[in-house]
């Protein structure tokens, strides 16, 4: 499965991975370096723990480069009326009767305790393109899904400060 990813993500990304094999990388290296001067590797615990990150970052950059290489590039731009990426979208649970915000991103940015869903869950695909007003049916699963009502709609730019997780 590709991920889908905006030019934004993709950029992040970068500045991630050179951050890493600039600043990062030769941290790690200079303190795997230090801890090896400290004798008999085989119970040096702060040899194993540098090691440890350092391969931490190294699996992280992979990770990060294999993203890019096999993204598909998506749209951050919607229409006005309709919900889009990135877009603040307010909607009404009618089972809860509770109204919460949430920002549409993609999958490497979600984070549903921040109110960022991905455009790949349950919610964010069936808001996807719907318009103020719109009674939208959630399928969670092939036995259960909820109604919401899209109350408003918020063309936010993407500003790049939510975080790529880490996985």
């Amino acid at each position: 499965m590709n991920n889908e990813l905006t030019q934004k993500d993709i950029e992040k990304m970068r500045e991630e991975i050179e951050y890493r094999k600039i600043v990062v990388r030769q941290e790690a290296l200079a303190d795997v370096k230090e801890a090896r001067a400290h004798g008999d590797l085989s119970e040096n615990f702060e040899y194993h723990a540098a090691k440890k990150v350092k391969n931490q970052n190294e699996s992280r950059i992979r990770y990060l480069e294999r993203m890019i290489k096999t993204a598909v590039i998506v749209s951050d731009e919607s229409a006005e009326d309709e919900v889009g990426m990135n877009n603040t979208v307010e909607v009404y649970f009618e089972e809860d009767g509770i109204t919460e915000k949430y920002k549409l991103v993609t999958t490497v940015r979600g984070n549903s305790l921040e109110g960022l869903i991905s455009t790949e869950s349950p919610l964010g695909k069936a808001l996807l393109g719907h318009k103020v007003g719109d009674r939208v049916y959630i399928e969670v699963n092939s036995g259960y899904g909820y109604y919401v009502v899209v109350k408003s709609i918020e063309n936010t730019t993407d500003d790049g400060n939510d975080k790529l997780r880490s996985f």
